[in-house]
């Protein structure tokens, strides 16, 4: 851990034990800078938004009702992960995962100088990610998206570290196995378009 993730976390620690005490404003503080990377994390859960934003509701709603009994033994953002991952895989017993089309308002958000190659190779890569199952999804994007250790993916993901070793490993062998194909299909669409 480097220093600025230990100063983040001195910092997430404090929050915690003032929303502990009842302080709402810690909580939006907390919350607002946890949004993004919850709803990133768990779009390799699913792609509803809708189901996104519940949960991360329900993980803030927890951290508020649990924050006295953070214990320390992990980092907080460790912590959330886990309740998000763990409301995530509830919301998703009860809602199901149909697929949706994309979020029209995504892109708005799209940055006027992104370049077309980028946005190829996050499609190539999402549709990758796609045939994967949800938790080899889940290790992938906390390893490499998000850089928690396999030790953080274990406590998330609440199982042994093997387990999280196992499904990084069946991940990478699948995508390298998928991915190259995946190019071929996405050149032969970019060809054939006017």
């Amino acid at each position: 851990m480097n220093d600025d993730d230990t100063d983040s976390d001195v910092t997430d620690r404090m929050l915690l034990q003032r929303m502990s005490a009842g302080d709402r404003v810690a909580l939006g503080i907390l919350y607002h800078s946890y949004h993004g990377r919850l709803c990133r994390f768990l779009t390799r859960l699913t792609r509803r938004a809708d189901v996104i934003e519940e949960v991360i509701n329900d993980c803030f709603w927890i951290a508020w009702q649990k924050a006295g009994s953070f214990h320390g033994d992990s980092r907080v953002s460790t912590w959330l992960m886990g309740i998000a991952y763990r409301c995530g895989l509830k919301a998703l017993r009860q809602h199901g995962d149909e697929p949706v089309e994309d979020d029209p308002r995504h892109e708005e958000r799209t940055p006027a100088h992104d370049l077309d190659e980028d946005r190829e190779l996050r499609d190539w890569l999402s549709k990758g990610l796609e045939r994967l199952s949800a938790d080899q999804r889940v290790v992938i994007e906390l390893v490499y998206g998000v850089g928690h250790t396999l030790d953080d993916v274990a406590v998330i993901m609440q199982c042994p570290v093997g387990t999280v070793k196992a499904r990084l490993f069946h991940a990478r062998v699948k995508l390298r196995n998928v991915l190259p194909g995946l190019a071929g299909d996405s050149a032969r669409h970019t060809e054939s378009a006017p």
